[in-house]
Parts: C-alpha cells; structure tokens; sequence
C-alpha cells in the first residue's frame, strides 16, 4: 500500500523528479520575474539604488 501512495506523490512531481533538485539557473530565472515585479509595484527601486549607494560608498567605490 506505501508503494503505491509513493508513486502517486512521484508522478504529481514534475517528471518524477523530487522537489529541491532544480538547478540554481532556473530557480533564479523562476523568481527574478517575479522579483522585479514586486520591485516595480511596491516602489522599492528607490530603496534598492540607495543601499547600493550607501554600499558602494562604505567600499570605497
């Protein structure tokens, strides 16, 4: 009977694969969109260009 509820959990994965076994390139290319999405909705722009500021400053840049 676990043998069977184990297949079922595998074939609702994509392909079969486990979860947690993307590539680091395509977890970023799935959450970057949505990243900057956010960024753009919520007007946090201006926060991300002023930390960049404030770290560049601190590295002598």
């Amino acid at each position: 009977m676990a043998d069977i509820a184990r297949q079922g959990r595998k074939a609702f994965a994509f392909n079969g694969h486990e979860s947690g076994h993307r590539h680091p390139l395509v977890a970023a290319a799935m959450v970057l969109p949505l990243a900057a999405l956010l960024l753009f909705l919520f007007g946090g722009f201006d926060q991300v260009v002023a930390q960049a500021s404030s770290v560049s400053v601190m590295l002598g840049r």
